[in-house]
């Protein structure tokens, strides 16, 4: 009987999986196959929250194969390598695998390449809804700018979305390898997997969205990041089950989805992007490491920023406002090189995304793709408006919960034991008015 590997990376998923669906009409019998590359751990990416959401994804992803009469494969070394082996010990003829535009992504489809020659498929990315350098300006390798980018994007066609194959042929006789994964973890991290996405999308209401997504109290946001960066849920089909739903809610979803794929096309073409400057506006980063420290353990005596940074240590995710008022403060406040924050981000988010993570990190800091790099979020105002009656930071930092409505955002105006700002409000003010360059 022939066979083919479907080569899992980032799409752990098995509705509307290209790759699966392409080994599946390539051959008789298809092998599951995810290869835990020693690469990944070298690069810092395998951080314990997101291995720990890892497992879970694999877990699920057997235990569905399981039910078309399959199962899940799972090796540990370096992808190709593993992936031979596989292939000579089922006799496979193809692999199959989904493109990738982060440089890792590259350099293990190379080296497939190397190994495989023409018998490796490599298929779309599933992880955008448009993948990059389909769309294109003038006489560019990618777009710099999001709004002409999100015109192209909502006129691009989308492939038709895949249904889930109930039956799927595996060669008896293959080894796998379990995953041991360590701590320590964030204590309240989100399930991983297919059916807790699933599970997650149905629940949600994304009528509200619009309107709710910033309210950082009331905690609207659709929470899917997780399972998107780790493919258990296809933005394709995200985004044509909300086009069909409708409404405003619906259509501010799907601009967020485009802003995934936006920022996944400006890694693709350059991937330098996630350690460089985008643009270089000649910054010179303040260095403080007890302020960072501050900012990472969530004392920064700005209670809306400790809130974000200490929901982020219990649950290895952030509100998405939360992330940009953090970022900001980082970057613009305390004038603290952005790499430091977005080096934390990863350390701990369990959607820790690199095209994502380090192009937002940059848009915040002015040194990516935004048009107005003199962009200041000021975490007082932030706070009034976000959270006017203090209910998120009340949440996240107990010690204030005493403290009633917007009062809780201003504890040096009362009788408190927190600390004290990191920076005054007074100096903070001017330095906030010299990065917006009105001093």
């Amino acid at each position: 009987m022939t066979v083919s590997i479907a080569l899992f990376t980032q799409d752990l998923r098995l509705h509307d999986n290209p790759v699966l669906h392409a080994a599946r009409t390539a051959a008789e019998q298809v092998v599951p196959l995810f290869v835990l590359d020693p690469a990944v751990e070298a690069a810092g990416f395998a951080a314990p929250n997101r291995m720990a959401f890892l497992s879970d994804c694999l877990a699920d992803l057997d235990a569905s194969l399981r039910r078309t009469g399959s199962r899940l494969i799972v090796r540990h070394g370096a992808t190709a390598e593993q992936t031979a082996r596989v292939a000579a010990e089922a006799g496979a003829a193809t692999v199959h695998l989904a493109a990738g535009v982060s440089g890792y992504a590259r350099r293990r489809e190379a080296r497939l390449r190397a190994v495989f020659g023409d018998r490796l498929r490599v298929h779309d990315a599933s992880v955008t809804v448009v993948p990059a350098g389909r769309i294109l300006p003038a006489g560019r390798d990618h777009y710099a700018v999001f709004t002409p980018y999100h015109r192209a994007w909502t006129q691009a066609p989308n492939r038709t979305v895949l249904g889930a194959p109930r039956v799927i042929r595996t060669p008896e006789g293959i080894g796998s390898e379990n995953l041991v994964v360590s701590g320590p973890f964030s204590p309240a991290l989100p399930r991983g997997g297919e059916s807790a996405a699933r599970a997650r999308w149905r629940r949600w209401d994304v009528d509200g969205y619009a309107e709710l997504h910033d309210d950082l109290a009331a905690d609207e946001t659709s929470r899917l990041s997780p399972y998107l960066h780790f493919g258990c849920l296809s933005p394709t089909e995200l985004t044509a089950r909300a086009r069909q739903h409708g409404g405003a809610g619906a259509e501010a979803f799907v601009r967020q989805l485009a802003w995934r794929d936006f920022h996944h096309q400006v890694l693709a073409a350059r991937p330098d992007a996630a350690h460089r400057d985008y643009r270089d506006r000649g910054d010179h980063w303040h260095r403080d490491e007890r302020e960072a420290e501050a900012w990472r353990q969530g004392r920064t005596g700005y209670p809306i920023v400790d809130a974000g940074m200490r929901q982020l240590a219990h649950q290895g995710w952030m509100h998405n406002r939360a992330r940009l008022l953090t970022a900001s403060f980082l970057a613009k406040s305390l004038h603290l090189d952005w790499r430091i924050g977005a080096a934390h981000f990863l350390a701990l988010l369990v959607d820790g995304d690199v095209a994502n993570n380090q192009l937002n990190w940059q848009w915040v800091a002015g040194t990516g793709t935004d048009t107005r790099p003199n962009r200041v979020l000021n975490p007082l105002r932030q706070a009034d408006r976000y959270d006017p009656d203090g209910a998120y930071v009340r949440r996240w930092v107990p010690e204030l919960a005493h403290l009633p409505g917007p009062a809780v955002h201003r504890p040096w105006l009362l009788a408190s034991d927190y600390p004290d700002p990191i920076i005054a409000p007074e100096t903070l003010s001017a330095r906030l008015r010299r990065a917006r360059g009105l001093d």
